[in-house]
């Protein structure tokens, strides 16, 4: 049987206590505010990512054009699901990004896995009725 010496199982101590306070601590952060998707009475495009992942940074020129080209004609949104860790989990996310296509009513009508071209997204919103 080993025995411990006082040193040693003081610093077992702190470094328990400190990591339950880190855990702790990082249990209370709060996410940032995921907005809201489908948009209400809106086609809406979200794009579900992460701003630092490789296709992700891709589709970050293309969404801001998008959002600006459909401002009052479609709902444009981005989640990052690196800062909003609950909305892989709600969308039902298994690969990022993922493109997912809602009608004005909020029903779910297509979604793609991976890098998407903007021609395919405007191509997309065509279908839902929007010019």
């Amino acid at each position: 049987m080993k025995i411990f010496s006082i040193k040693t199982m003081i610093k077992t101590i702190v470094f328990s206590g400190c990591f339950l306070l880190a855990s702790i601590a990082g249990s209370f952060t709060a996410e940032a505010e995921v907005p809201q998707a489908p948009v209400p009475g809106k086609v809406t495009m979200v794009d579900i990512g992460a701003k630092e992942c490789i296709p992700c940074k891709m589709m970050i020129p293309i969404m801001e054009e998008l959002e600006k080209e459909y401002k009052d004609r479609a709902a444009i949104v981005f989640i990052d699901v690196w800062v909003n860790r609950g909305a892989g989990q709600k969308y039902g996310i298994k690969l990022i990004p993922t493109q997912i296509f809602y009608d004005a009513q909020g029903k779910e009508i297509s979604r793609h896995e991976g890098f998407l071209e903007k021609e395919a997204i405007i191509a997309e919103l065509t279908k839902l009725g929007v010019k």
